[in-house]
């Protein structure tokens, strides 16, 4: 199979398009042809470049979110079948207890084929393609999981979303409004607020050109949001967010590409009685609820363009550059 092959960290152009050996799926294991895979600033740029805090085995192949259709099946699989069309949870049940997730601590999907385990397959609904599959298992489910089950967001609160056009910020959007809330979009300029106006913000605030915690008070009538989605953990953006927070705040963070290292108000932490969460990670019945919202046009898949495997290297420079609203998709069956 053709794969792009990482064997030394390092710029984008280490990724080189190769012939390796398609892999064989053993007991309790799926091989997928691959339709398409995300490009991710941590999980697929960090991973590349050596800088995140898990360096795989080299040779690697990244990809940690592909879809596609089951090519073959190992023994025991009796979940999924040859020709279903399913989609991956990277990190999931038995793999994620042993520190596995597929595209850093195994090959991924930058593949036309991938081997992962049946459990953590998902059939995709009718009427959702390949691309927006994949963004939607991508993200989604880490948001509801980040939203629901560590923040605790109910019908009725305040949420502000940081990065809100972003991969995951994208999604905590609308997740937040499915979940009930008023969301409050921030964002680094003024088309990406837009674009989460558009995808359901209720509000939306520029935190490069206006006081992000002043314009949060001001829309809140004083009283500050009940939840901050804060996932991207820049030094300069960080004091906004934390200071949005109102009494008994909770602030859930599942992120660190803005650099991860950030000061704390610790006065304001205890006398405002605030939670400051890790959120990542998902459960099958997040997977589960987000592919059916968004096969029902609950919820949009932000994709900014398709691009084939062989361009992989292009695709990290152009994330890199910034500017990408939505997810960059790479799709193997493009030649």
């Amino acid at each position: 199979m053709k794969a792009m092959v990482v064997r030394e960290f390092g710029a984008p152009a280490v990724m080189k398009y190769e012939e390796v050996p398609t892999p064989t799926p053993g007991p309790g294991e799926v091989l997928m042809e691959v339709h398409a895979v995300s490009v991710n600033r941590t999980l697929d740029l960090a991973v590349r470049a050596g800088t995140y805090a898990r360096k795989p085995e080299l040779p690697h192949i990244l990809g940690v979110d592909p879809v596609g259709v089951v090519a073959a099946v190992g023994d025991g699989v009796t979940s999924v079948k040859v020709g279903d069309k399913i989609t991956s949870g990277s990190a999931l049940g038995s793999q994620r207890a042993a520190g596995g997730v597929l595209g850093v601590t195994r090959w991924g999907g930058y593949a036309e084929y991938v081997k992962l385990p049946a459990e953590n397959c998902f059939r995709i609904p009718e009427g959702l393609g390949y691309p927006e599959a994949c963004v939607v298992a991508r993200h989604f489910p880490t948001a509801f999981y980040q939203l629901r089950e560590r923040a605790g967001l109910k019908a009725g609160e305040w949420l502000l979303v940081m990065g809100a056009a972003g991969g995951l910020g994208a999604c905590c959007v609308q997740v937040g409004k499915v979940l009930g809330a008023t969301v409050i979009a921030a964002a680094g300029a003024d088309e990406r607020v837009k674009l989460a106006r558009d995808l359901g913000a209720d509000y939306g605030i520029n935190y490069r050109k206006q006081d992000l915690a002043a314009e949060v008070m001001k829309i809140t009538d004083g009283k500050g949001v009940n939840v901050v989605s804060e996932n991207i953990a820049d030094p300069t953006l960080w004091p906004g967010a934390f200071n949005s927070l109102g009494y008994a705040g909770r602030l859930v963070t599942a992120g660190a590409h803005g650099g991860g290292k950030v000061e704390l108000d610790v006065n304001r932490l205890y006398l405002n009685q605030l939670k400051v969460l890790g959120g990542t990670g998902q459960t099958r019945e997040d997977f589960d609820i987000a592919l059916k919202a968004a096969a029902a046009g609950k919820l949009k898949a932000p994709v900014d363009r398709i691009m084939p495997l062989k361009d992989a290297a292009r695709a990290h420079e152009l994330l890199a550059e910034g500017g990408i609203l939505g997810k960059i998709i790479l799709d193997p069956t493009i030649h």
